[in-house]
């Protein structure tokens, strides 16, 4: 990339924070950066027919970045300056990621070896459309089988029926049941994975065509656990170990040394975790915890993890732990650590807070010539600024009121924003206006106001 020459497009507002950002990278990537301010205070607003009318490239440019939200093809624009064109980020502070700087991970990023098993909790109370719709949100999700969980002191007559239903559907379906006329009606109809064997029910359990998860019969020993593998392994039928993870309070940190004890005593069996017992007994968000499990599970070699979404701060434990699993196989294969890789996970704080700073934030008060609000969060306040002032504070209804002059739309719009900043605020994160606050893969992206008016303009 030495001695490149690439000319970097912008509105008249972004020009003195974009040009800090390229003369830093200009360095980094040896390349001679140019820029081109054109007559638009907000370069969101650019679309390529606008910029094909006011854009006049330097000789000897070699690559045109335009920013992120302009609209159109930048394919006219090589076509027409016959100079390679292409979109920037959304956000100029992310230029360095754009050219590269980011680190690069490798092909197989995203690969896991940890299977989820998603149970449906008291499946007996509920529809078959409704099994069926939170199956499919469970596969959705990242969940490899649906667990079907049934009621202990109750026989359910219809288990047969849902996992040929589920089965029917693609779903790989496995059992949470006691009962033996339950577990038997569920693997002739396919059900591969019996949840729980342990000393009083092997006998029985041995000669169905299913692999079997196997429990001790005292958990807080492990007892029985040796005589069951043995039994098992004697008759040979397939089987995962799995020494129950207790909640805090229960003998959380003991259980954990049994998952290790386990791996030691039987170092190429295939085990499993219910991680369900912390995300739902818990009272936390739940997508810590499970990133924790899963690098646990990951390092001792636990190939499968069942949990659930009852509770509501572990209402996306399935798609955390997808998340999770893939992070964590790429952590522990790379020898690097789960950090500035994949941000999904990132809910309440931003991975990275970018700031314009003051001068640039003055500069750009300075500059302002029309009505439209710009606002911005940094340096522990809500700035405010058009061509009639600029305030800053930390309580919108105060800034609000010293505002002139706002009519009913414009009011909706910055109550609007005002909250959105606030937010941003409180739990230090990004707040870029007309844009959704990034709440990683929880984020819901939004239509800003402009691309609102555009539509608008396009309908009419």
């Amino acid at each position: 990339m030495s001695g490149e020459r690439i000319l970097f497009v912008t509105g008249k507002l972004a020009e003195f924070a974009l040009r800090r950002i390229v003369d830093a990278l200009s360095r980094e990537i040896e390349a001679d950066c140019e820029i081109a301010v054109l007559p638009i205070s907000v370069a969101a607003l650019m679309n390529v027919d606008w910029v094909l009318r006011k854009l006049e490239v330097p000789s000897g440019i070699d690559r045109i970045i335009l920013p992120g939200w302009c609209q159109g093809e930048t394919a006219r624009i090589a076509e027409q300056t016959g100079i390679p064109t292409e979109l920037g980020p959304k956000d100029m502070h992310d230029l360095p990621e754009h050219f590269g700087r980011a680190r690069q991970l490798p092909e197989d990023f995203g690969t896991y070896t940890i299977e989820i098993l998603a149970e449906i909790n008291h499946a007996p109370y509920m529809t078959d459309a409704e099994i069926l719709m939170q199956a499919n949100a469970y596969r959705a999700a990242g969940a490899n089988v649906i667990d079907i969980g049934c009621v202990p002191g109750e026989s359910w007559s219809r288990i047969g029926e849902v996992v040929s239903m589920l089965s029917a559907e693609g779903h790989r379906t496995s059992i949470d049941s006691f009962n033996r006329g339950e577990v038997e009606a569920a693997v002739a109809a396919g059900a591969e994975l019996v949840l729980s064997c342990h000393g009083d029910n092997r006998d029985w359990l041995a000669d169905l065509d299913a692999e079997l998860v196997v429990i001790p019969d005292d958990p807080r020993k492990l007892d029985g656990l040796h005589e069951t593998i043995d039994f098992l392994t004697a008759k040979k039928c397939r089987y995962r170990v799995d020494p129950v993870l207790e909640p805090i309070g229960y003998g959380f940190a003991a259980s954990l040394a049994r998952y290790w004890d386990v791996r030691r005593n039987w170092p190429d069996c295939e085990m499993m975790m219910g991680i369900g017992n912390l995300t739902e007994l818990t009272e936390v968000d739940s997508a810590g915890v499970n990133m924790l499990l899963a690098g646990f599970c990951q390092e001792l070699q636990i190939h499968s993890v069942l949990t659930t979404e009852v509770i509501n701060w572990a209402s996306t434990s399935v798609r955390e732990f997808d998340i999770a699993r893939r992070l964590v196989r790429h952590s522990v294969k790379n020898q690097v650590l789960p950090k500035h890789v994949d941000s999904q996970l990132v809910l309440l704080r931003d991975a990275k807070v970018s700031q314009y700073g003051a001068e640039a934030l003055q500069k750009l008060a300075d500059s302002l010539t029309d009505p439209n609000y710009r606002i911005f969060v940094e340096q522990g306040e809500l700035h405010i600024m058009n061509r009639d002032g600029y305030w800053r504070g930390t309580d919108p209804y105060v800034l609000f009121d010293q505002l002139v002059g706002v009519d009913p739309q414009h009011a909706f719009y910055l109550g609007y924003e005002f909250g959105k900043a606030v937010t941003a605020l409180t739990l230090s994160k990004n707040y870029r206006q007309d844009e959704a606050l990034d709440w990683g893969f929880l984020t819901v992206p939004e239509i800003s106001a402009h691309q609102r008016r555009r539509q608008q303009t396009d309908n009419n």
